[in-house]
């Protein structure tokens, strides 16, 4: 069996942070103070942050590596060590193979050079002859699209115009291991859509692949493999398609599980109504708990009634991450619902959203209790957060998360006019 192209052992990375120190002290308050600091060893507070401990795991020519964790878990620290570009404090790393990297955009790049010296440039600093960058060169300039540009410093060019460039030199000059950062977010839609179907063919012709990104969908599509990092350690990693599972799982940690009151003295509310539990719930049998674009899933909403015969029924408003409200919608449009009259007591509302309607992202829940179909007599804003998981395999080839709050599966359908040859049926929407 052949040796691992990657083998990472015991790594860590430890960074010294000195303690911040007071803002606007005055001329005379500094100078006391260093006095005071003569001829002792204190220097000001040092504190130890590793941003990587202990990280262990191989990686086999040929494969494509996911590796995936919140912001600071580390990600991008691992791929710096990789890289050369800062050593680790402890542990080892046995790199096989030439490799080039896209960790920052325009990385490694002049910026009074122009863009044709760049590539010149950039493909020296990955090892490349001058011929091998030659030979290249047309495939690099027609992918990056800066041909009209190719001979103005890149000081010059706007930040997709750089990431195009170095992404092109990056993934066209053939390196045994290719290093990408989520430097691929700095791109446009259309942009990431190419940049992704690159390293598709990268993985599959052959070479090594390490990708960093929050981008599930592409890592599983990408990637065989993933290793989930999460505060510098590795938490796991296995089949791309099990560890993004339990990623986005612990991500959406409790942000599905709702709030509950458990008093109706305490509960929010008013004399009228106090709500006891918001929840939003996966239909059928998800024993994860996770919502994912196409499953369906409900939001229920249980409240204490407090006045006998009230006639009052829930409404929600669901906004996205942005405040944007998605859509309206209300108990009330249930004709056997609408005005009838309840008791005391303690009751459920339940609103059944089907699968294939929102798009991927965090979602925020705002009920309102509204009484005689007219009137709302109570408020509670954020009354429930959820995230929407995006799981699906498209069948485009775009990776990348869709434009827009919601992305529902419709149908369509396609009919030829001159001889009526009708072809109709719902077509996965890109999914």
């Amino acid at each position: 069996m052949s040796r691992p192209i990657i083998e990472i052992q015991n790594v860590g990375k430890r960074y010294r942070i000195r303690g911040q120190r007071e803002r606007y002290l005055s001329l005379r308050d500094e100078i006391a103070r260093s006095f005071r600091r003569l001829g002792t060893k204190d220097r000001g507070r040092v504190e130890d942050f590793w941003a990587l401990k202990d990280v262990s795991f191989s990686v086999n020519e040929s494969e494509a590596i996911g590796i995936i964790g919140r912001n600071g878990a580390g990600k991008s620290t691992l791929l710096k060590i990789l890289s050369k570009i800062t050593p680790p404090t402890e542990g080892a790393i046995t790199m096989r193979g030439r490799v080039a990297s896209l960790l920052e955009v325009g990385t490694g790049f002049h910026p009074e050079l122009s863009g044709r010296e760049n590539i010149y440039l950039n493909g020296a600093i990955l090892g490349m002859t001058r011929t091998e960058v030659k030979r290249k060169f047309d495939e690099i300039v027609a992918f990056a699209e800066n041909e009209k540009f190719l001979e103005t410093p890149v000081k010059r060019y706007s930040s997709g115009m750089y990431v195009r460039l170095a992404f092109a030199v990056a993934a066209h000059l053939d390196p045994e291991v290719l290093l990408v950062d989520e430097v691929l977010a700095v791109g446009d839609a259309a942009f990431q859509k190419k940049c992704l179907g690159k390293m598709g063919q990268v993985a599959r012709g052959g070479r090594t692949v390490l990708f960093v990104s929050h981008n599930m969908v592409a890592v599983q599509s990408l990637c065989a493999n993933a290793v989930w990092l999460d505060s510098g350690s590795l938490v796991r990693q296995g089949k791309s398609s099990a560890v993004t599972a339990e990623y986005l799982q612990s991500s959406a940690g409790s942000a599905s599980s709702g709030q509950v009151w458990e008093d109706p003295a305490t509960a929010p509310g008013n004399g009228q109504v106090r709500l006891h539990r918001v929840c939003a719930c996966p239909e059928g049998n998800s024993a994860s708990g996770l919502i994912t674009m196409d499953s369906p899933f409900r939001i229920e909403v249980d409240y204490w009634n407090q006045v006998q015969d009230s006639r009052i029924s829930i409404t929600l408003l669901i906004l996205n991450e942005q405040g944007v409200i998605a859509f309206t919608t209300g108990s009330a449009s249930n004709a056997l619902l609408r005005g009838r009259p309840l008791e005391t007591g303690l009751y459920r509302s339940t609103c059944r959203i089907p699968g294939n309607l929102f798009n991927s992202g965090r979602y925020r829940v705002t009920v309102l209790v509204i009484k005689d179909a007219s009137t709302a007599i109570y408020r509670h804003d954020d009354a429930l957060s959820f995230d929407v998981a995006d799981m699906t395999e498209r069948q485009t080839g775009w990776l990348g998360r869709e434009p827009g709050v919601l992305q529902p599966l419709l149908e369509w359908s396609t009919e030829r006019l001159d001889n009526k040859h009708h072809v109709s049926g719902a077509v996965p929407d890109g999914r």
